[in-house]
């Protein structure tokens, strides 16, 4: 198996385990807080589409050949900057209050298998090599994917445990 095929599966696994920790909630459970926070798992969800957004806009535009379109986010915020990733994720936060459920579980999951998809048909050589898309200024494409993995990663470690601390979950993985 080539890189590129391991990192395809890494994330299919990673979407196969939120998959498998959503569908043993009901929709309500999806709604609480994970106090201290203020973010419920639906939260956690909704901020892994916006931020999914980005890296979709990137695979898109290499498998394209263009440059990436990003979806619009506030004026004054650099998503590339660590000093404004917390503003950016409250305005996420505050963008996605009351949305349904089921609206933000649908959108995640066929961004996610875009996100798949549009990575398959990307030749390895070019996600491997960091000069081969200017505007990611020397990363390969493939730390994008490997991203979108770690990020999952985080997000589902932390709704995990938060689960089984408050008695709603158990070790799906």
């Amino acid at each position: 198996m080539n890189m590129k095929d391991h990192i395809l599966a890494a994330l299919g696994e990673q979407l196969e385990a939120w998959e498998t920790l959503l569908a043993g909630m009901d929709e309500a459970q999806m709604a609480i807080p994970h106090l201290p926070s203020e973010w419920s798992t639906q939260d956690e969800v909704a901020h892994l589409r916006a931020w999914q957004q980005r890296s979709i806009a990137r695979v898109d535009a290499a498998r394209s050949g263009r440059e990436p379109v990003y979806p619009a986010w506030p004026a004054g915020l650099d998503p590339n900057s660590d000093d404004s990733t917390e503003q950016i994720n409250a305005w996420i936060f505050a963008s996605n209050r009351g949305r349904p459920w089921t609206q933000v579980h649908r959108e995640w999951r066929e961004g996610f298998l875009h996100f798949l998809e549009a990575g398959a048909a990307v030749p390895e050589r070019d996600l491997l090599d960091p000069s081969r898309y200017a505007w990611l200024d020397g990363i390969p494409l493939a730390s994008i994917l490997l991203a979108s993995y770690d990020h999952h990663q985080e997000h589902l470690e932390k709704t995990t445990a938060w689960l089984q601390a408050h008695g709603m979950g158990k070790d799906r993985r």
